[in-house]
């Protein structure tokens, strides 16, 4: 049996970033195999960019990996992951990614070797666009115990994932997925914990939002608290209008909160915010949802707030808020 020297790998590691344009990093040989393979070359002769055109060069590996024997897929396992910075480069390909999932539901021994390399990896892997779906395929079909730590890692990094463009993605893939009722709920809770937070943040409030349109009333009524007090200042900024303007959909005791603060703030306030790009909007979903959900008090005190300075609407023309106001017959 011929043993892969380390010059030849350190070579054709070098190989395959020069087509990547990336600097070339170190990597020990994997474990060799003798005899021919599927590849039609002597295993101990694979090199890494033979691998990284097999594993990205198609989307579809299901009838090229049926032909190979269990000795072969637990080999290739071994050597997609035996290195770090070759596991990312695979990974972080559409492709790659497309086939890695693919090859995690072959056997437990083998998940092994992927389980050990995403957890090793973690952060790195769920913030990447194409990498976090193989993070994702593990907590799928890995067993129980693999779960239940890649879930620990969730809760742990999960504020982190949610501020991140392709980490807020992963994270709203896993609360929809996810269906252990501990984790599912610790989960629910950081993020409506820190919904001020959240909802603040250019990824952040994808994940508020997201967890909103589950309707799970525990978590969206801790969502209204903590954003309580803050409605009107979230209402002028972009992201958070985007949060505001999910509550009033949610209606009951959300909108409710929402009116109170409106009610709340000084009218100068109120009218900034009527009159504001963001906030027009927002009081515009509000006035048109309120009519038949909020007691009348809580309804005609709004509506009163704002009469009185319809003249001062007018800056939106395609703004519904005057016409809203114009049309409405306030009982004295």
């Amino acid at each position: 049996m011929t043993n892969i020297n380390r010059l030849s790998m350190s070579t054709m590691f070098n190989a395959l970033h020069e087509i990547l344009n990336e600097e070339p990093l170190a990597i020990p040989p994997p474990p060799s195999r003798g005899g021919y393979s599927y590849f039609h070359i002597r295993t101990t002769e694979m090199d890494l960019q033979r691998m990284f055109n097999f594993m990205t060069g198609s989307e579809d590996l299901k009838d090229d990996i049926s032909v190979l024997d269990t000795g072969m897929l637990m080999w290739m396992a071994s050597f997609l992951t035996s290195d770090s910075d070759y596991f990312m480069v695979i990974t972080r390909n559409k492709n790659g990614s497309k086939s890695l999932q693919k090859l995690m539901r072959m056997s437990d021994d083998m998940d092994v070797f992927f389980f050990v390399a995403i957890m090793r990896l973690f952060i790195h892997v769920m913030i990447d666009k194409y990498a976090s779906y193989v993070a994702i395929q593990g907590m799928r079909i890995f067993k129980q115990d693999k779960r239940e730590l890649m879930y620990d890692h969730i809760l742990r990094y999960a504020l982190f994932l949610a501020r991140d463009q392709y980490g807020c993605i992963a994270l709203n893939e896993i609360i929809k997925e996810l269906d252990d009722p501990y984790y599912r709920d610790e989960l629910m809770d950081i993020v409506s914990n820190n919904a001020l937070l959240l909802s603040n943040d250019a990824y952040g409030n994808f994940v508020v939002q997201h967890v909103l349109k589950l309707h799970d009333s525990r978590c969206t009524g801790n969502i209204a608290d903590k954003l309580c007090g803050y409605c009107v200042e979230l209402s002028f900024k972009k992201y958070g209008s985007y949060i505001v303007e999910r509550l009033l959909e949610v209606r009951d005791i959300p909108m409710a909160t929402i009116v109170l603060d409106l009610l709340a703030c000084k009218t100068e306030m109120l009218i900034r915010l009527a009159r504001s790009e963001n906030g027009n909007f927002v009081v515009c979903k509000l006035l048109e949802l309120t009519n038949d959900i909020l007691t009348a008090d809580l309804f005609y005190s709004l509506v009163n707030k704002l009469r009185p300075y319809r003249f001062l609407l007018h800056r939106f023309p395609e703004s519904k808020i005057v016409a809203i106001l114009g049309s409405m017959r306030v009982p004295n």
